[in-house]
């Protein structure tokens, strides 16, 4: 019962930090510093990424009759549409693809630390208060339809900023999104469909390297603990998206800034002094 209440509390917080420009795995660092599942590495390593998989099915629901090409009474002109936008998906998440493919281990290995965490959360932090004192953005690009192929893959390439550990996917996206042009909705919903392919791949991944090491073996405590968590985060993600795409078309993003650098700060103090 207790390591499904920790399952909980993990689902909580990647619901609410993996839409909101703070960094799912900074707080999930630091939630798993204070509050250890009783399993084994191989098994964390796997459900901390699987768990976004609750995650990502919210915005499949959410935006379903956006994403889907079919049914919902869509002409062919809109079939053709949301094809188009799929391409542009696609585009952008060829970047991060690649190279997340050929260095993940690499990246795991070198940069999987609290001192880079710490500092990327206070540089996009930083990032953040810069762009939005410039009012970038309210950008020329107010509706999806009108990404360009070119947006796209500069994207995708900001994108790649986010292998790094503590960037934030989604604050790394929304980022370049408002530098190329894109209002703020529109670069926070491109943002979403991106977590798509870029989850589901990266999911994938994980699962590969888990049965390889250690085979498709679970105990019946890790399937509770990985079903609780992804339900968990599908259903804060549900509430999390929602808050931030009305929050967006009031709001800047300036206060997500000075917290990026507030908990960089306090985890890199942790990590070392305290520690």
């Amino acid at each position: 019962m207790l390591e499904i209440l920790k399952a909980i509390l993990f689902g909580i917080v990647e619901g609410i930090t993996e839409w909101l420009p703070i960094s799912s795995t900074g707080h999930m660092i630091l939630l798993n510093e204070f509050i250890k599942l009783d399993v084994s590495d191989e098994f964390y390593k796997l459900f901390e990424v699987v768990i976004q998989l609750g995650a990502i099915l919210a915005v499949v629901i959410m935006y379903f009759k956006t994403i889907c090409p079919f049914g919902f009474g869509k002409n062919k002109k809109e079939r053709l549409s949301t094809w188009n936008l799929w391409g542009k998906i696609l585009v952008a998440c060829i970047p991060a693809a690649i190279i997340g493919l050929l260095f993940d281990d690499w990246l795991d290995e070198h940069l999987y630390n609290s001192v880079v965490v710490s500092l990327m959360l206070i540089i996009y932090g930083i990032a953040f208060l810069i762009i939005e004192s410039k009012n970038i953005g309210k950008g020329t690009t107010k509706e999806l339809n009108d990404i360009t192929y070119k947006q796209a893959l500069g994207v995708g390439g900001f994108q790649l900023l986010s292998l790094i550990p503590g960037t934030s996917r989604s604050g790394a996206t929304i980022i370049g999104g408002l530098v190329l042009g894109l209002k703020r909705s529109v670069a926070a919903e491109f943002t979403f469909f991106l977590a798509i392919p870029v989850m589901a791949g990266a999911s994938l991944l994980k699962l590969v390297k888990y049965i390889l090491e250690v085979g498709l073996v679970f105990t019946t405590s890790e399937l509770l603990i990985l079903g609780v968590g992804c339900l968990v985060a599908f259903i804060v993600s549900l509430i999390i998206i929602k808050f931030l795409i009305n929050y967006i078309r009031k709001h800047d993003f300036k206060p997500f800034g000075w917290y990026r650098i507030a908990l960089g700060i306090i985890v890199l103090l942790y990590f070392l002094i305290i520690k």
